[in-house]
């Protein structure tokens, strides 16, 4: 049987200030490893981005999501779906935002003011799908681990860019809370040894498609190695 494969994290070098591929370079890559999708979640506004910060609102939003547009563009063109979402940081704590699109971000220029979990649940009121993106990464600039189990609808269960213990605390972290689970690659160069993502055993044709066959358990996490 057929499987369709999706990566779920993915950074470009025309928002992601640590990313060293371009949106086009990055659909051509999972086009040729062949993937069925990809979606396009950039470091948003106020993380590690190239967005000039004296532009107003609105125009902020439309350069934020000009790399996912011509991922989009591009992956039309060579066959291969591109989806949007966003990675909303606070303090090194990562979180993968699916389902919220361009013209909501333009409508709702505050929510970034609001206290973490506030904005987290105003996410999810919203129809966000909020999944702890690499949970229990480390590094020099990240003070503490933080754990939100009832704040977010699921874990980064696989990070394929992480080391094996730490994905093996953010699987276990998920089923001790009953959590939903996805794999993601956290992919900013494109080449990379290992690879993760999610697997359906038919197409899924949008974002809101996706979020429904995480919800209902109808993937299933893998692992490339190139």
């Amino acid at each position: 049987m057929k499987s369709f494969k999706y990566e779920m994290h993915t950074h470009t070098c025309d928002i992601s200030k640590c990313a060293s591929i371009s949106a086009e370079a990055l659909v051509q890559f999972y086009k040729d490893q062949g993937y069925s999708g990809i979606c396009v979640t950039n470091h948003f506004i106020g993380g590690n981005t190239t967005i000039p910060k004296d532009l107003s609102w609105e125009e902020q939003i439309n350069c934020y999501c000009s790399a996912y547009e011509r991922a989009l563009s591009y992956g039309q063109k060579i066959g291969i779906s591109v989806f949007f979402g966003f990675e909303y940081s606070y303090r090194g704590t990562d979180f993968l935002v699916y389902g919220l699109e361009k013209d909501w971000l333009i409508r709702h220029p505050d929510f970034v003011n609001l206290k973490l979990k506030d904005l987290l649940a105003f996410l999810r009121a919203e129809d966000g799908f909020v999944i702890q993106a690499h949970p229990y990464r480390e590094s020099s600039y990240i003070d503490m681990i933080r754990l939100l189990p009832r704040n977010v609808d699921g874990v980064e269960a696989i990070n394929s860019s992480r080391p094996d213990f730490e994905n093996d605390r953010a699987k276990e972290y998920a089923e001790n809370y009953d959590l939903l689970q996805i794999g993601g690659s956290d992919n900013h160069n494109g080449y990379q040894k290992r690879l993760s993502g999610i697997q359906s055993t038919r197409e899924l044709t949008n974002i809101k498609d996706i979020i429904n066959a995480i919800k209902n358990k109808k993937v299933e996490i893998f692992v490339d190695y190139l």
